[in-house]
């Protein structure tokens, strides 16, 4: 629907999603939108803040297939059911906000037991009483396969959009890095365990309560490490135009990450760190050392330039996750 449309000349020479690839697309999605008034942060960030005539909220989407986000003979309905949500309070929590109220989509085939979705609602329900919101409505379909589509609601005093990064500022991060890597690594290989592992890629724990704490703190930008962290740093980076190094040495390695690595053939455990996905750890940046809140982990500093490094060098296979990639 969108090939008649204007798009930059990145992306006019794409002639399937394959070759234009998960940001390409998002890219050409966004030079399709027109503006509004109401739009005070619009595509681009983790959620969008929009303007009401008694107020403002944050909105975000996101959809889960089965098969591509999680597996039915991998995680149980319960987990799938949190993941599901927390995903998605990821996303508010991630621009300094509070999630309030969600809609859910879900399309199922027709043999799929109702005790199955029962548990799923559970898992739901479940994640949401961890931030006090609530599932307020949405919509139901026929598949071949379980697709859940989110939308989360929330407030924040001060959102932080990805794009206020400043060279000096100092990079930090909260949360767990490269154990739902390294738990994805260990399932598709017919492991279940290290335990610690699987069970953050079956269900992630997101720093709920970090994101209004950081904007509380005079964040300049924050995202969650959905994609990677060297990947989703480099949203901030192209957001903000600035550069990003981060030392190798501000990381500490979880044992099972250690424990997957060397199963998996010696690979280098800071990799997972580095560039796996699905963390849903906080990563953002702060005027000085000063300002970092308590528990964050600095980790490195903003320049001028472009593009992210560590050690002051390009990291091989720092691309991250990316849909059609």
């Amino acid at each position: 629907m969108f090939a008649s449309l204007h798009c930059d000349n990145e992306n006019v020479t794409a002639k399937t999603l394959a070759e234009l690839g998960e940001f390409g697309l998002i890219s050409l999605v966004q030079e399709s939108l027109g503006s509004s008034d109401y739009v005070l942060i619009g595509s681009g960030d983790d959620a969008a803040h929009i303007a009401t005539a008694d107020g403002t909220y944050l909105v975000s989407t996101d959809l889960l297939i089965e098969g591509q986000h999680f597996r039915r003979d991998w995680s149980s309905a319960n987990d799938i059911g949190r993941k599901a949500i927390a995903v998605n309070l990821s996303d508010i929590n991630a621009m300094g906000g509070v999630a309030t109220a969600l809609t859910v989509g879900l399309a199922a085939p027709g043999d799929l037991e109702v005790a199955w979705l029962r548990e799923l609602l559970a898992g739901m329900v479940a994640e949401c009483d961890k931030v006090g919101a609530h599932i307020v409505g949405g919509d139901v379909s026929a598949a071949d396969h379980v697709i859940l589509s989110i939308t989360t609601m929330g407030d924040a005093e001060r959102p932080v959009p990805r794009s206020g990064a400043q060279p000096g500022d100092v990079v930090a991060v909260v949360g767990e890095l490269g154990m739902a890597g390294a738990g994805l690594g260990a399932l598709s290989r017919g492991f279940r365990s290290p335990k610690a592992a699987v069970d953050r890629q079956r269900v992630p724990e997101p720093p709920y309560a970090a994101g209004p704490v950081a904007s509380a703190a005079g964040a300049t930008s924050l995202i969650d490490v959905s994609d990677g962290l060297i990947a989703d740093l480099g949203h901030i980076a192209k957001a903000s135009n600035v550069a990003i190094d981060v030392s190798s040495a501000a990381f500490e390695i979880p044992d099972a990450v250690q424990t997957v690595a060397s199963a998996l053939g010696g690979m280098d455990p800071l990799g997972f760190v580095l560039t796996g996905a699905e963390d849903y750890a906080l990563v953002g940046t702060f005027g000085s050392t000063e300002a970092v809140p308590e528990g964050w982990r600095p980790i490195g500093r903003v320049q001028t330039g472009t593009g992210v490094t560590v050690d002051g060098q390009p990291y091989e296979n720092a691309a991250g996750f990316e849909h059609w990639r």
